[in-house]
């Protein structure tokens, strides 16, 4: 749905209200797990979208830092963009539902809506912030593990991709097939597993998918997913998945935004090019 942009409603809101939201809200957005403790609240994340994003869109406003509010399959099954203040171009993707991360078991329902299918038509955003359109393999989604994550309502990393883990998914690529496998090599110095997908975003349940692939025992909490846009050599579009679990005791914390680069170097080669909020696509 189409949102006009106007005055903020902050200030409207109580003074106590409003400092307290402000400083949850730029811990958590310039990464709260280096705030301070008495900054750090699981649920500052949810609180922007259900006591902002959302009925700020119903009455037709657009407030910082939500810049999209979609309610077209109602409240329960939408979704919010809203940005990070890490990087010139990291978006986050959240649900208007409670859900609290990947290990929620509402993801997993026939029914669910495929909230990385909506990441990825917002990596508009990301082209938009950028001011040049970026070729699909230069994109990455990533859910971080509940060991890898400091907020308790599921959100997807939309950016760029780190330009050498893009080099090293290109040469090990002949080793990525169509079910899991273990890479040969690591990912940010992180073991990985991946798979390969065709076809556009829509039809793809990463999340489903990674699920079904767990030995008994596994906890779906402590996977991290990453889904990076790829174009195959046979020319067809799809996807590349990565899925990593975490280990503490060898410093792996399950987070799979590790492979992104929220300052978007890889995309300093290419030559500005104005991308328009409409180009977003599916595919």
């Amino acid at each position: 749905m189409h949102i006009p942009r106007r005055r903020s409603p902050w200030l409207r809101l109580p003074l106590a209200t409003g400092l307290l939201a402000i400083a949850g809200l730029a811990a958590v957005l310039a990464g709260c797990q280096h705030a301070p403790r008495h900054v750090h609240d699981p649920n500052v994340l949810w609180r922007i979208v259900h006591d902002r994003c959302v009925p700020t869109a119903r009455q037709g406003h657009m407030v910082k830092p939500c810049v999209q509010v979609s309610l077209a399959r109602g409240v329960q099954d939408g979704y919010v963009v809203i940005k990070d203040l890490r990087g010139k171009s990291q978006y986050l993707v959240l649900p208007t539902a409670r859900i609290r991360g990947i290990e929620s078991p509402q993801l997993l329902r026939p029914e669910a809506p495929n909230y990385l299918a909506d990441a990825w038509r917002a990596r508009t955003w990301v082209e938009k912030a950028l001011g040049r359109r970026l070729p699909r393999g230069d994109v990455a989604l990533a859910i971080n593990s509940v060991q890898g994550r400091s907020q308790n309502q599921l959100h997807i990393h939309v950016d760029c991709i780190r330009g050498d883990v893009r080099a090293a998914l290109d040469a090990m690529l002949p080793d990525i097939g169509s079910t899991w496998a273990r890479l040969p090599r690591p990912l940010a110095g992180h073991p990985y597993r991946a798979m390969r997908v065709v076809g556009p975003a829509a039809g793809v349940r990463p999340v489903r998918r990674l699920a079904r692939s767990l030995h008994p025992g596994q906890s779906m909490g402590r996977q991290t997913l990453v889904m990076v846009g790829q174009r195959f050599a046979d020319g067809r579009a799809g996807f590349l998945l990565l899925a990593g679990q975490s280990n503490l005791a060898r410093g792996n914390s399950g987070s799979g935004e590790e492979l992104q680069d929220h300052q978007c170097r890889i995309a300093d080669a290419l030559p500005p090019r104005p991308v328009a909020r409409a180009a977003a696509a599916g595919h």
